[in-house]
């Protein structure tokens, strides 16, 4: 146990604190700065999945808004999913007891984050089905949505930080180079 840890066991927390905050944003739920970075992960990994994915249907050779809005809805699903399981058999493997109330709505936040991230790529492929826009059309401005929020959560992340100006130039060079690196691996894997 940590520091942290052993002053919040020694001090009983009420009903109200462990569960009355529950619909609380990550980063405000028990003013804990460890959601916050859970819930920017894993925004972080369904965005990339989300972009890979995308990028594999845009690079088929007949691409099907169907096919793309399944394929977008269940690899978004699986990775939320994923996550959340991930989170919940940690913290049993390490405080051998499943989480409480404020951990649990935490994880559930942080998996609502990752699924958010489909949304607008989402709609966009569902106005390509019904015919309202062309499926190429609507795979680009989803590139481009998914790509924007990389960028915007890549600066947030490095402008945030106590790095010289010279030094957040480049980290944020490097975090763009790591995220093609990572796009062309997913993209690779989601082609086959």
């Amino acid at each position: 146990m940590s520091e942290g840890d052993e002053s919040t066991a020694a001090t009983p927390r009420s009903r109200r604190e462990r569960f009355g905050r529950a619909g609380a944003r990550p980063a405000e739920l028990a003013g804990r700065k460890d959601a916050f970075v859970a819930y920017l992960k894993e925004r972080v990994y369904a965005t990339f999945t989300g972009l890979a994915i995308i990028l594999a249907v845009d690079l088929g050779d007949h691409p099907e808004a169907d096919h793309a809005l399944v394929a977008l809805l269940l690899g978004v699903l699986g990775i939320t999913v994923a996550g959340f399981v991930s989170d919940i058999l940690s913290h049993l493997a390490v405080h051998r007891t499943f989480p409480d109330g404020t951990e649990f709505a935490i994880r559930l936040r942080v998996a609502a984050g990752s699924i958010s991230t489909m949304v607008t790529p989402g709609i966009l492929l569902a106005l390509a089905l019904f015919g309202v826009l062309e499926i190429d059309t609507a795979l680009r401005i989803c590139l481009i949505v998914y790509i924007a929020t990389l960028g915007v959560i890549g600066w947030l992340a490095v402008r945030r930080s106590r790095l010289t100006w010279w030094q957040q130039l480049s980290a944020l060079a490097m975090l763009i180079a790591l995220g093609l690196v990572v796009v062309g691996l997913q993209t690779l894997a989601h082609s086959y």
